[in-house]
């Protein structure tokens, strides 16, 4: 699903202020009915794999807020807390939203890592707060702009995971795209009909004939 809805190739400036010939924009996935549910299900089943004892997950909005609400509905188990960007400027102006526990053992997600600026922001102001962080977790690594060591660092001792790499992401989006493209023949024909062919893959058929 990532690499069907969330994969784009093209000319993109980045967070950051780089460009890049692609971008991933996870939220097309975690925001989806059925990406949702998967989203939960693959960050729940990695925190239990990691045996870490949590009991709440949160990030920077908004990269983290369908993560968070997804591994909560799904686990029933860890509850959820969000950072805001800047501090809240009415009401309460508390920047933490949610899960409010102090010294409670968190994870801290994110949904793509690039310099790991705003899951080392989350990571901070969760400190600050006075969660203990037991580990931290992206969905899609970009494995550049030294992302990972920044996280790394910052995170310390808790470790880093991230579920997915944008290499193999973007592998998965060329093959899915390879795979149902048409691949054209020339001057082919339709042996069915005779008519121009769309397509010979497997066989040549024109448009009518191509299923």
């Amino acid at each position: 699903m990532l690499a069907d809805k969330s994969f784009r190739l093209g000319q993109f400036k980045l967070s950051s202020g780089a460009t890049s010939d692609y971008y991933i924009d996870c939220r097309t996935t975690t925001l989806d009915a059925k990406g949702s549910r998967l989203t939960g299900e693959v960050f729940v089943d990695e925190i239990r794999q990691h045996g870490w004892k949590a009991r709440a997950i949160g990030g920077l909005t908004m990269g983290a807020d369908p993560i968070v609400v997804a591994v909560s509905v799904v686990s029933g188990e860890f509850h959820g807390f969000l950072v805001r960007k800047a501090d809240k400027q009415h009401g309460t102006g508390q920047r933490l939203e949610g899960f409010r526990e102090k010294s409670a053992h968190v994870v801290i997600v994110d949904d793509v890592c690039t310099t790991g600026a705003s899951t080392i922001q989350a990571i901070n102001v969760a400190r600050e707060f006075g969660f203990e962080i037991v580990g931290v977790m992206c969905l899609v690594e970009r494995e550049e702009a030294k992302g990972r060591t920044n996280v790394e660092k910052a995170a310390a001792p808790a470790p880093f995971v991230a579920l997915f790499t944008a290499d193999e992401v973007r592998k998965a989006h060329v093959i899915q795209t390879e795979d149902t493209a048409p691949v054209f023949a020339v001057a082919a024909v339709c042996e069915l009909c005779g008519r121009p062919a769309v397509t010979n893959n497997p066989r040549n058929r024109c448009e009518a004939h191509k299923t």
